[in-house]
């Protein structure tokens, strides 16, 4: 026992001299998974005895996020308006006297600190307002609060967000050096590896989880950034944004999702690597816009019963279902019906997808994509472009299939036209004139879906039809058809005259019904 004791003592003096030797003065400020500091802190070779020492010397730079923000909530008209019973239900006002109210809303979660100067790493979705069914922001955020394990709290500005990867970075200010701690290497993860998951599940605090390393790339079919590391420790409500540390302190993740039917850890939760998180950390904290590349294609998995058809290796390339004109993949020769197998030299398989290929690749840079066609293999280049956002991207998809989205509910949603016609619309760009099939400088709204009960459905309108005219004023924009719908029940009128057109045939009127 002396001679353990007499080893650690020289171990700890050991380190004090190379700390000095490795250029760190006296007093600096130093991260809290340094080489030198972590020496007394990693666990033996093996299943460790006990994780405190670790997790004591990690916690100081986890910490908690809360944000507070102004939800617009859309007032319905009452079902009793225009009876007696009017006035006892509520302040709910109907047609054009109904006013926009808000109600405030919270958002927890999880962060780490990465610089003594206070620069902080989280979830978009932690920092990100409250969206609709759409994907459309109907929340402002007020406030972004981080507090450290002490309790000490500090308002933080937002430097940047990344919805695709869903990363953000925040900036605290204070009269010290802040505990940090850095990123290390994820691609040395193996499977089986222990980690610690250190966050702010369900509000509790600071909580520490631990378990092993399930799978280094998992892919679960979401995105152009769809590479996760899976593990069995606990990750629940309120840990998204907090770091997943190796045995040696690294960061190696940062956690975002589970997969769960009843809300909680059930074991398999995910994290984005470091390795991918950590350039767009450092492009969000320097201001830079994050790009990514782009082709334009829509693509499927070669599976079993597909590679048995075309004579392939399965779990390898992706097969192309459908090219958007005039994009990338078009302009370079790729058909509907290619497979890819290739991307810039690097092989397409389950784990390195192709959309996760291209948007690593800069716009603008021209690379070959290797595909297969009609038996043959061949080469093209291909010129990348620029990666819309998901709002662009939703709406260049919105039309591409036949069958119509499910309508929204009319008690989530800020539209009064979803209310009043039943009618969900977007305004028609070129991109979606494209896709059904007009000129480019048609004007009007897109619709996208109708509700089944509505008497517009009735009337015969439908999904694709566009809106040129209301009561004889041309609508190009949402407020156009709602300035309309709100005139038409200020003058006591009970219906609206839409003239509309469906692609490829005569423009008609209707009157529909307001509800």
């Amino acid at each position: 026992m002396r001679y353990a004791y007499g080893l650690t003592s020289a171990l700890l003096v050991g380190g004090a001299a190379i700390s000095l030797v490795g250029g760190y003065p006296a007093g600096a400020q130093t991260a809290q998974n340094e080489g030198i500091e972590m020496q007394r802190a990693v666990p033996r070779a093996g299943a460790p005895e006990s994780f405190a020492d670790l997790t004591e010397q990690l916690q100081p730079a986890v910490v908690n996020i809360s944000t507070r923000q102004q939800i617009e909530v859309q007032t319905r008209n009452s079902p009793f308006a225009g009876t007696p019973l009017e006035g006892m239900f509520g302040n709910r006002r109907s047609g054009g006297d109904a006013q926009p109210q808000t109600r405030e809303g919270r958002s927890l979660g999880s962060g780490f600190i990465i610089s003594a100067d206070g620069f902080v790493v989280t979830n978009n979705h932690v920092v990100a307002p409250q969206t609709d069914r759409n994907g459309r922001p109907v929340g402002t955020i007020e406030e972004i609060t981080v507090t450290f394990p002490d309790g000490k709290e500090y308002d933080a500005e937002l430097v940047g967000t990344d919805p695709q990867s869903d990363l953000a970075v925040l900036k605290i200010q204070g009269g010290d050096d802040f505990p940090f701690v850095k990123f290390g290497g994820s691609e040395q993860a193996r499977v089986g590896d222990w980690v610690i998951a250190i966050g702010n599940p369900f509000g509790l605090g600071g909580t520490v989880t631990s378990g092993i390393v399930s799978s280094v790339l998992r892919n679960t079919g979401s995105g152009a950034y769809d590479r996760y590391i899976q593990t069995d420790a606990s990750i629940n409500r309120g840990n998204s944004g907090g770091p997943l540390f190796d045995m040696q302190g690294n960061v190696i993740g940062i956690n975002n999702a589970i997969i769960s039917p009843t809300g909680g850890s059930v074991g398999i939760g995910f994290a984005i690597p470091a390795d991918i998180a950590t350039p767009i950390v450092e492009q969000l904290k320097s201001g830079e816009e994050i790009e990514r590349g782009f082709l334009g294609v829509s693509i499927q998995p070669v599976d079993e019963d597909l590679a048995a058809s075309l004579g392939l290796p399965k779990n390898q390339g992706e097969f192309v279902q459908l090219v958007q004109p005039d994009a990338p993949a078009d302009n370079a020769g790729i058909r509907a019906g290619d497979i890819v197998t290739k991307v810039d030299g690097k092989a397409v398989t389950q784990d390195q997808t192709l959309s996760f290929l291209v948007a690593n690749v800069k716009p603008g840079v021209t690379i070959p994509i290797e595909l297969y066609r009609e038996g043959k293999r061949r080469t093209v280049q291909a010129t990348v472009g620029k990666r819309p956002s998901a709002e662009e991207m939703r709406n260049q998809q919105m039309f591409s299939q036949d069958a119509e989205p499910e309508m929204p509910d009319e008690a989530d949603t800020e539209s009064p036209i979803i209310e009043k016609l039943g009618l969900q619309v977007v305004p028609l760009s070129a991109t979606i004139a494209r896709q059904l099939g007009v000129s480019s400088d048609t004007t009007g709204l897109a619709i996208v879906a109708v509700n089944r009960n509505s008497d517009a459905a009735r009337k015969g309108l439908q999904r694709r039809d566009i809106i040129k005219s209301a009561n004889y004023q041309p609508v190009n924009s949402i407020e156009d058809l709602e300035k309309a719908v709100t005139e038409a029940e200020e003058g006591d009128r009970d219906a609206v005259l839409l003239q509309f057109q469906r692609p490829g045939g005569p423009t008609v009127y209707r009157a529909v019904r307001i509800r």
